[in-house]
């Protein structure tokens, strides 16, 4: 789940990382009052779950508070469009109004999974203020990394190793490394998946500040965090995205015209692969899970089909937990219930697939049942065309 910018500050100073002064705005009066607490100049920054902001015109400065009031009245209800958001953008409803800092080096803090080697792992790098996968791709060296240990963290003696591999003077070590220590600390804390502070810049004053900061938090460990899951935006999400997650599936809209159900991550890739090599394009990846029972695959197929761009279904079930008759069944009453105009091709093997078959072809709706998967995505493809 991601958080905005101002809730990711929130975090970190509660874990003794410095952060400029700066509130949330909701209104172009809000700002004004805002800007005058803090003293003028201030920079206005469009909260939206996405990067690349400021060349987009998301981050603005401004001298003077009825400027500051001005420039909210034209960021507030528009939509931000970033490299990363897609021609769409994100809805801007807030803004963080913050105090501007003499900066005169930035530095790149992170800390995530590395999956390869199954332990977290932080980053730092000299070249901070541009996006760490642009320096990691033309610059490897100057991309730090420490693994850590499990149950340790990030060690003291690991963090004064980055700040002196980054070519920190003797004064900033001591700052740098603390800004570090907190960063590792909340990233456990709250159980996230990424933590950045990017960048961390140092003040013409030998200060330390966070400038940006970005946590996405896991998912499956939100239960153990009830006041961290109300930090959930649902305004920034994709709407599909947002009534699948009210039963438990597994959805991400993707931008083709050939809908997916399949129960597995796994298979559901597969299906996606096989389906551009059929000369398709996914219109989403949906995931119903092994244990989907019937009123799960009803919501599942309505969510599915309500992306306007869907022209064909492509249904790939291999009945284990999730048998096909219980599978079927469920697809009969949804598309029974929701009118269902466009062609279905439904592949599926396992527990109960003869019956499952059975139901579809019984239904007299417009199914198309398929022996394998080379077959149905053809099958899927040339219908969607």
């Amino acid at each position: 789940m991601k958080i905005h910018e101002h809730q990711a500050k929130e975090i970190l100073a509660r874990h003794g990382v410095p952060v400029p002064r700066g509130e949330v705005a909701y209104t172009p009066d809000q700002a004004r009052q805002i800007a005058e607490r803090i003293g003028c100049p201030v920079v206005l920054k469009a909260q939206v779950h996405a990067g690349g902001r400021g060349k987009a015109g998301g981050i603005r400065l401004a001298q003077t508070p009825d400027e500051a009031a001005e420039i909210a009245r034209q960021m507030l209800g528009t939509r931000l469009v970033t490299h990363q958001t897609g021609p769409e953008g994100k809805p801007v409803h807030r803004l963080l109004v913050e105090e501007t800092l003499p900066v005169e080096r930035e530095l790149y803090l992170g800390i995530t999974l590395d999956r390869s080697i199954a332990k977290n792992v932080f980053m730092a790098s000299s070249a901070g203020g541009v996006e760490i996968e642009e320096v990691a791709r033309e610059h490897p060296e100057l991309l730090l990394k420490e693994a850590l240990e499990p149950g340790l963290g990030l060690l003291p003696f690991q963090a004064r190793k980055l700040a002196y591999g980054m070519g920190l003077p003797q004064a900033l070590i001591r700052p740098v490394t603390t800004a570090m220590m907190g960063l590792a600390e909340a990233y456990h804390a709250v159980e996230a998946s990424l933590a950045e502070i990017n960048p961390l810049v140092i003040t013409t004053h030998g200060q330390v500040y966070a400038l940006d900061a970005k946590i996405n938090l896991d998912d499956n460990a939100l239960f153990r965090h009830p006041e961290l899951a109300q930090l959930r935006d649902v305004e920034q999400e994709e709407p599909l995205e947002v009534e699948a997650s009210k039963y438990r599936l597994n959805y991400i809209k993707l931008d083709g015209n050939i809908g997916c159900m399949v129960n597995g991550a796994g298979l559901a890739m597969a299906t996606m692969d096989i389906i551009k090599y059929a000369g398709g394009n996914p219109a989403n990846f949906l995931d119903v899970g092994g244990g989907a029972d019937v009123e799960q695959i009803r919501n599942a197929f309505r969510i599915l089909i309500s992306d306007p761009n869907v022209k064909a279904v492509l249904i790939n079930i291999f009945g284990g937990i999730l048998r096909c008759d219980r599978l079927a069944q469920g697809v009969v009453e949804a598309a029974r219930d929701l009118d269902i105009r466009i062609p279905i091709v439904v592949r599926m093997e396992g527990t109960n697939v003869e019956l499952g078959r059975k139901i579809l072809q019984e239904s007299g709706l417009n199914f198309t049942v398929a022996e394998d998967m080379k077959t149905a995505a053809e099958m899927v493809v040339r219908l969607a065309q």
